[in-house]
């Protein structure tokens, strides 16, 4: 789990310039917004279609950016997450980026503490009070790749959320990713999260302008640093992960001979293996003698030697370098060289481990089970065994990468409609009870469940006959129908079977 925050938040005031002719990829979703808003080239849409839990309410005081006039918040707290679910391209890398402005919405002092999950792992947990005390609201940036035909991004509470307080969020925004922009990360196993993108030499707003994927480049100077201004251009689509043009309009530099040094990011790290990107450009006119030479450290490690950086611009990076505490890069000129470094841009994302998945195959059981009934559990949504600790309400999984749906009880819950045939899906299940409960229709087929020692379905209104094929179960122990509209013959590898509860009366019309 991420332990703090992208390292610089949106102070309210100061605009974000995102605009341009193109109309943003993916989705931006106003959370709790009741109609869609339009800002520059962003289509803010409300966020009822893509989830069904949660209260929407507008903020007293209305802040600057429109995405963050109105939150949805989940004040239920037996549920063990709230989830967004967005259409996805499975395979596709996408940039998730979380919003949170507090606006003290339930009369509080300060924001609620929770934790942000995608799909099955846990992201980072959401502590705002700083932020929200100096007027920025908070925002958080993940990478990550579909492993199906949907991405899930929720929010859960943890040991720090306050009895009473609920978790909240402003905006939500899933972007997709060109296949070559941070290529170089194993997204099977892990995700990226940002901690710091930046501009060097810019000051004022953050930069989008010219960002295909709308992420944010803060604006950053040391104060120490000679700042210098461009006169040539790039091409972005020619570096791998395609920055925007502007972030190359200024860099900082030392003087001819002398050692650049940038302590950046800003705060220190904790250990871990970082993704880090940095961006170079030869501010002068473009001619034959347009370029410098320099190597490149990172805390006194080399990390680049011998840079040609010319006039159309270059970039290095480092997919799992290791780093701790505050960080410094170093660019050293090459002897002799006619000119200082310069460097315009940089940033730098912890990588993640996932944290699993449930297997397709019970994902799909989940869906369709939760879809054919009437009032689920509020938490029915997202992966339904992880993270750990966050699993659908009613269901138990087994432990690894790849979980699987061992138990489902949603005894007395007030669950109607009916239980789908993709039930059959959940082929490591032992138990299922859905006791007391308004569930019509019949009983499916349940063939394919060769681990299910204990079925429980009474008192329910379920018709139609027993399935012939339940007798037929190896670990079957215990079948209970009672107080049903069942009707029809019992089959005899029930009614003969030995070593089995079977209970079908009373209720039911079963001979």
């Amino acid at each position: 789990m991420i332990p703090f925050p992208l390292l610089a938040a949106v102070l309210l005031g100061v605009g974000l310039r995102i605009h341009g002719a193109d109309a943003v990829p993916g989705y931006q979703i106003n959370c709790g917004a009741g109609a869609e808003q339009v800002s520059g080239n962003v289509t803010w849409l409300p966020d009822a279609r893509f989830i069904a839990v949660g209260n929407a309410t507008d903020i007293p005081s209305l802040p600057a950016a429109p995405m963050l006039s109105s939150l949805r918040y989940f004040p239920d707290a037996s549920a063990r997450k709230h989830c967004y679910v967005l259409p996805a391209v499975k395979a596709t890398k996408y940039l998730v980026r979380t919003t949170y402005y507090y606006g003290g919405f339930d009369g509080g002092q300060a924001p609620p503490v929770f934790d942000q999950i995608i799909d099955g792992t846990r992201w980072s947990q959401v502590d705002t009070a700083g932020d929200y005390a100096s007027g920025r609201a908070t925002y958080f940036e993940a990478v990550v790749v579909a492993a199906g035909k949907a991405v899930s991004v929720c929010l859960a509470r943890n040991a720090a959320t306050a009895p009473g307080s609920s978790p909240f969020i402003s905006a939500l925004e899933v972007v997709p990713l060109d296949d070559s922009v941070y290529n170089a990360t194993d997204f099977a196993s892990y995700a990226l999260s940002t901690i710091s993108r930046h501009s060097f030499g810019h000051d004022g707003s953050i930069i989008s302008d010219g960002d295909q994927f709308t992420r944010y480049w803060q604006p950053y100077s040391d104060g120490v640093s000679p700042v210098v201004e461009s006169q040539g251009s790039v091409a972005p689509g020619a570096f791998w992960n395609k920055p925007p043009e502007d972030v190359f309009r200024r860099g900082v530099t030392a003087s001819r001979g002398n050692v650049l040094d940038l302590q950046w990011p800003p705060a220190p790290l904790p250990t871990a293996s970082y993704y880090l990107a940095l961006y170079f450009q030869d501010n002068r006119t473009p001619s034959p003698l347009s370029w410098r030479v320099f190597d490149v450290a990172v805390n006194g490690q080399p990390f680049f030697a011998s840079l040609n950086v010319s006039t159309t611009g270059s970039m290095v990076y480092g997919a799992e370098w290791p780093l701790s505490g505050q960080t410094k890069i170093t660019l050293t000129p090459a002897p002799g060289s006619p000119v200082g470094p310069v460097i315009n841009a940089a940033e730098i994302m912890m990588v993640v481990q996932l944290g699993g998945r449930t297997h397709p195959r019970d994902v799909i059981g989940m869906e369709t089970l939760a879809r054919g009934f009437v009032n689920p559990p509020s938490d029915w949504s997202g992966d339904p065994c992880l993270p750990v600790g966050n699993s659908w309400t009613g269901v138990a999984c087994s432990e690894g990468p790849l979980a699987r749906v061992t138990a489902l009880n949603l005894t007395n819950l007030n669950v109607g409609g009916s239980i789908s045939d993709h039930i059959s899906n959940l082929t490591a299940i032992s138990s299922i009870w859905l006791v007391g409960n308004n569930l019509s229709g019949p009983i499916p087929d349940m063939s394919p469940l060769h681990h299910l020692a204990s079925l429980h379905l009474e008192n329910n209104q379920l018709t139609g006959p027993m399935p012939p094929l339940l007798g037929d179960l190896p670990k079957l122990q215990e079948l209970f129908v009672q107080n049903n509209n069942l009707q029809g013959t019992i089959p005899n590898n029930l009614r003969n079977r030995t070593g089995i509860a079977f209970q079908y009366t009373p209720g039911n019309n079963l001979s």
